[in-house]
């Protein structure tokens, strides 16, 4: 590894004009890089921002968005503890806070995260009866955001929030419950 590192560094040296262009990168302030040498993660961990030093054919580099990424976890049809079958869906918000961490340790932390949203979304709606999925939303969403920052933290992920946006109820169920109600109210009027 050395000996290539020497050689690479006299053959920068000789062709200096043109392989300064192929050595110098750049990052932005809300990227990070990280540097693999001859597939061995470079010590100092990632890199940047602004401009740092590879050496063509032996160093390769992976660009990590800081920046806080949201996604739409798509519409998943849930069984409920008292048997009713709901489609919801939610937003999650997330960013890396260890880039090295989310390059090493997972293949790719993004589909990962999409991935384990959706099956957390099913497990802890699961658990839950149609009057608690209706009216706890905030406690679900604190509930599925803990259980997805433990889930993602060896991956070098901080999930920041989760949104319940939509519980969709069957029409049958929307038509049920609409006749109940009205024959609530025309009890409380004949009382009245």
């Amino acid at each position: 590894a050395l000996i290539l590192t020497f050689l690479s560094c006299i053959i920068i040296l000789l062709t200096l004009p043109i392989s300064i262009c192929l050595c110098i990168k750049v990052v932005q302030e809300y990227e990070r890089a990280v540097i693999f040498r001859l597939g061995r993660l470079r010590k100092g961990g990632a890199k940047g921002p602004g401009i740092f030093f590879v050496i063509p054919c032996l160093d390769n580099y992976c660009k990590v968005d800081l920046r806080t990424v949201s996604f739409d976890v798509p519409p998943q049809e849930i069984l409920s503890r008292d048997s009713v079958t709901v489609t919801v869906d939610a937003v999650v918000y997330y960013r890396v806070h260890n880039p090295t961490i989310a390059v090493s340790n997972v293949e790719n932390f993004s589909h990962s995260t999409r991935l384990l949203a959706a099956t957390t979304l099913r497990n802890v709606l699961g658990t839950k009866n149609l009057s608690e999925i209706l009216s706890e939303r905030e406690t679900i969403s604190y509930v599925m955001q803990a259980a997805l920052d433990e889930a993602t933290d060896p991956w070098g992920v901080k999930v920041e929030r989760v949104e319940v946006k939509d519980v969709r109820l069957p029409v049958q169920l929307q038509r049920a419950m609409a006749a109940e109600a009205e024959a609530a109210r025309e009890a409380r009027a004949k009382v009245i």
